[in-house]
């Protein structure tokens, strides 16, 4: 699955930017360090925007291309936002058998975003994940730390209404 990068505006405040120059400053003599540096920055801004990965490329003396490399390798490294409340649907064979496609496409089609998306007011994000071995409780979402089995689309609704401002 190809990450998508996000169309939100970057909003990166200074403190931010100062805690990374920090995080750079003591590990840019040592470039197998980059892995750690980007974890760090994830850290700080929750995910790698490309002025991030720009200011640790910089920082670290290796090329932008590299840092974007493995950003894009790596399933914990996200280049969109997450939401206040990140909704993440499995998809595995279990949940997609009995329905979670359909409970996916709901999804998009209330909240107005893809997967990997995040709502322009940052209230909500979506995300497709595979199996989060729930399987019994067919098809399944979670909210955060909140899990939701069994599910239909048409109980959707029901639960953005739970999380929405």
């Amino acid at each position: 699955m190809q990450k998508k990068i996000s169309k939100l505006p970057f909003k990166g405040t200074p403190e931010q930017a100062e805690a990374l120059q920090k995080v750079i400053d003591a590990n840019k003599h040592d470039s197998s360090r980059l892995m750690g540096v980007m974890q760090e920055a994830q850290g700080i801004y929750g995910y790698l925007p490309i002025e991030v990965q720009k200011m640790i490329a910089d920082g670290m003396g290796v090329p932008l291309e590299k840092v974007y490399g493995v950003a894009t390798f790596y399933a914990q490294f996200s280049l969109s936002p997450k939401g206040d409340y990140n909704i993440s649907v499995c998809l595995g064979t279990a949940c997609y058998v009995k329905g979670a496609g359909e409970v996916f496409d709901k999804l998009k089609e209330l909240l107005g975003i893809e997967a990997e998306e995040c709502t322009p007011d940052g209230h909500f994000s979506l995300t497709a994940c595979r199996c989060i071995g729930a399987c019994g409780l067919a098809p399944v979402l979670t909210v955060n730390d909140d899990v939701y089995g069994k599910l239909t689309a048409d109980d959707i609704p029901g639960i953005i209404a739970k999380y929405s401002k």
